[in-house]
């Protein structure tokens, strides 16, 4: 009985880990480990700046297709 619990457990994080993925909810955690990674001697921006500069990057220039 446990291990299907456990397994339940562990599907429910995996299901949880890609709706946070689909929806861009962990761009920060993939943000710090990209750059743990490979710009480790470089600062990471903070949360609120990296939300900054996310939103800025998305609703500057143009938006449409023609």
């Amino acid at each position: 009985m446990r291990s299907v619990a456990h397994l339940a457990v562990r599907h429910a994080a995996a299901l949880w880990s890609a709706l946070r993925m689909a929806c861009g909810d962990d761009a920060y955690e993939r943000y710090c480990a990209h750059r743990a990674a490979r710009h480790a001697l470089e600062p990471a921006l903070s949360r609120r700046a990296f939300y900054e500069d996310t939103q800025r990057r998305k609703w500057s220039g143009v938006s449409r297709c023609c």
